[in-house]
């Protein structure tokens, strides 16, 4: 064979390839992996102008794949305005706000990722966002993008005022005498942001690029954009075409419940016709079928359990959940569905049972996203359906959005099958981890870290455990972001080991991750990424 373009040696690779699961090098050409072996058989490939890189015996992996992250949205979030993340009093979140419109002037102040756990219906209001933003309207998204809250100016500027009537599947929050305190549940956001200034092309641009950036510090050289329309579509494939996507992009397209079957194929179908290259793909459909908890919209089947008790509805009719989710598969596109409530578990359940009898079985591997809350007699149906949960672990841990609003509102039962994933995984289903991002961290080893211990990281190894019984294994989590993340984003026949013929994506940590103290897992650092075999992240001070 000609000289490889790069050879890692004295290394400690672990492939997620169960016919070769382990090597001290490998060498890599025309961006693949071509060889694997002992450091001095693949030494002895290298030519003179072949790039060496040392490993010195440090754990190498493929690259991780988040499979549920929204890149573009959040990627822009982030660049451009105010990180809400860290307050946790409205003291904290009114000065983060001010110190941020003191240095930005601009006709908008923004805000992203306060978290709801913390902040709520009652203590977030126009009036708290008047203190932060006097003189300028300010709009604040929340961590979880199924809350805002808007200031007087903002309300004034896009005509929300006493009287405008909810959307479908969104609700204003009303103060006593019937004025919007300018806190907006699930699709009120979309109305709003409709009325509001919108970012430029190149501003998402510009998101997509952090974002990328901040995936590849984390290892993540392939994600899965949890939620695309035109626009999204038509930024990606424009940085595809410029050779500017550091990491690989799946998606799946939004369907809502206005849509008919044939509208939505047909718009859906275009976005996967135009965009099928290994750096950007469309495919696969997008369904809300509920909300969250923290705004009381996640869908249960039997009524909450605190004082104020209710429920909420589906989003989608069952019976359209039915027609659609048979309509897709028989068009051959992977079902990617956000599920809270053990109720929307189940319709996605019955919605993929439906196509299956309709349309025969095939590898789908459609992804029930989320999966919070789960009646036991469902736990079944993932694997007996070939459905994958695609979950967050980094949320099944003692917390307040868990322990202060979610364990009231579906009582001690129904908590004990709370990000059931042992459960899961133990009955049979397939599994992918993700980050959700901007929810929460995309670093995947705080989240693996949570997956295997249920305590949150960088706390004290006191804290309160939740649900021991459902902890993961740490050779769970890796598969979870390597080869089981790649069959969910439908590039395992490329992707998701390090077996010859795949791409050279690879991370290389600088502890070993199976081995090391579980709560160090954590802190792990990326030393080095790569894409293709070209470097897209390295570390200051590895000099590999």
């Amino acid at each position: 064979m000609a000289h490889p373009d790069l050879v890692i040696v004295n290394a400690n690779i672990v492939t997620m390839d169960p016919l070769t699961p382990k090597a001290e090098a490998l060498a890599v050409s025309g961006g693949r992996v071509v060889a694997l072996g002992s450091a001095e058989k693949i030494k002895a490939l290298a030519g003179s102008d072949t790039h060496v890189v040392d490993a010195d015996w440090r754990l190498v992996l493929p690259g991780f794949q988040d499979t549920h992250i929204h890149l573009q949205d959040s990627g822009c979030d982030y660049a451009h305005n105010a990180a809400l993340d860290d307050a946790r009093t409205v003291d904290e979140l009114v000065e983060i706000l001010q110190t941020f419109a003191k240095t930005h002037d601009r006709p908008w102040v923004d805000g992203v990722g306060w978290y709801t756990g913390i902040f709520t219906d009652e203590n977030l209001t126009r009036a708290v966002l008047d203190r932060a933003v006097p003189d300028r309207p300010c709009y604040i998204l929340a961590s979880d993008g199924h809350n805002a809250c808007l200031n007087s100016r903002a309300c004034a500027e896009i005509g929300l005022v006493r009287g405008v009537v909810d959307p479908p599947n969104g609700h204003f929050v009303l103060d006593k005498e019937g004025v919007p305190t300018g806190m907006l549940h699930e699709d009120a956001i979309k109305w709003a942001n409709a009325r509001m200034p919108q970012p430029t092309d190149a501003d998402f641009a510009n998101g997509v690029r952090y974002a990328a950036s901040l995936a590849n510090r984390h290892g993540i050289t392939g994600v899965l954009d949890a939620r695309v329309e035109e626009r999204h579509v038509r930024i990606y494939a424009a940085l595809a075409a410029e050779k500017a996507l550091t990491v690989r992009v799946c998606a799946t397209a939004l369907v809502e419940p206005k849509d008919t079957a044939e509208s939505a194929l047909a718009r859906i179908k275009a976005f996967r016709a135009a965009n099928q290259s290994d750096m950007f793909t469309v495919h696969s459909a997008k369904f809300f079928l509920d909300g969250v908890l923290e705004n009381r919209t996640g869908a249960m089947i039997e009524p909450y359990s605190d004082a104020p008790g209710g429920n909420a509805p589906l989003m989608f009719e069952h019976a359209q959940i039915l027609e659609l989710f048979t309509a897709f598969d028989a068009e051959r596109f992977q079902i990617h569905v956000h599920t809270i409530g053990d109720m929307a578990v189940r319709a996605a359940l019955d919605g993929l049972e439906a196509a299956r009898e309709a349309n025969g079985k095939w590898p789908s591997l459609h992804q029930i996203a989320h999966v919070q809350c789960i009646d036991p007699a469902d736990i079944p149906r993932f694997h007996q359906l070939g459905a994958m949960m695609n979950v967050q672990p980094l949320w099944a841990r003692h917390e307040p959005s868990v322990t202060d609003v979610a364990m009231p509102m579906i009582g001690e039962e129904r908590t004990k099958w709370m990000y059931a994933f042992r459960s899961l995984i133990d009955a049979g289903a397939g599994y992918a981890l993700s980050s959700d991002w901007g929810v929460s961290t995309l670093n995947p080893f705080e989240i693996m870290e949570t997956a295997i211990t249920r305590q949150p990281p960088a706390r004290p190894r006191t804290h309160p455990v939740f649900l021991p019984e459902q902890r993961m294994t740490r050779e769970e989590c890796v598969k979870g972001y390597t080869i089981h993340a790649a069959r969910a984003a439908w590039r395992d026949a490329d992707t998701g080991s390090l077996t010859p013929g795949k791409y050279a994506d690879i991370i290389i940590l600088d502890r070993d991750i199976f081995s090391c103290d579980v709560y160090e897992i954590g802190e792990t650092e990326v030393l080095l990424t790569l894409l293709a075999g070209k470097e897209v992240h390295r570390a200051a001070g590895f000099v590999g």
